[in-house]
């Protein structure tokens, strides 16, 4: 496996080792002693499938308590994932960094606890399977507004197509009115 530290180091995009040949490929896609010495040492708690149509844009979410870190892959079709740095106290905060995931390149993206994540759906469909670190508490569920100009993500919106949300997602706050996390005590949680 080959773990890369993305422009926000603490997001690592994970490069798994692929054996493949006629008959199709085998991936080990964790392995908690290679992800600790890389600096991911979360255990995991809840596994999380989600499939979606083209043009589907669903995020930016997040929970402002028990905050979930994400491993994230696509095992169908193709994604733009995205990850927002919501501590305070970051040098980061307020950043975003995107991906590419899909079946083809088998790519994995950490995103740790105290960020915002989304992701854009580029092909016909798509199943993302992800991994968090803390259960799913709808009381501390938070939603950041995708397009939010100070945030300036470059979606790679499908021309001639706007993107599909929830309701929930078209109502997402702004970073300027949003809960965010102080840094610190995350870090100590």
């Amino acid at each position: 496996m080959k773990f890369t530290p993305t422009a926000i180091g603490d997001v690592i995009l994970i490069e798994p080792d692929v054996f493949g040949d006629e008959r199709g490929f085998f991936i080990e896609t964790y392995h908690a002693q290679r992800f600790a010495t890389a600096g991911i040492p979360e255990s995991f708690v809840q596994d999380n499938h989600s499939g979606s149509e083209e043009g589907i844009l669903r995020g930016l979410h997040y929970q402002i308590r028990q905050p979930q870190g994400k491993l994230v892959r696509v095992v169908a079709g193709e994604v733009f994932d995205v990850a927002v740095d919501l501590r305070r106290a970051s040098p980061t905060f307020g950043k975003w960094v995107g991906h590419y995931l899909s079946a083809q390149n088998k790519l994995e993206l950490w995103i740790p606890p105290g960020f915002a994540h989304g992701f854009y759906v580029i092909s016909e469909w798509a199943d993302v399977i992800y991994k968090v670190t803390d259960f799913y508490a709808r009381q501390w569920e938070r939603t950041l507004l995708w397009n939010d100009p100070d945030l300036g993500i470059a979606w790679p919106i499908l021309t001639g197509k706007p993107p599909v949300l929830s309701p929930k997602d078209a109502k997402g706050k702004r970073l300027v009115e949003a809960d965010t996390y102080d840094w610190l005590k995350l870090s100590e949680s």
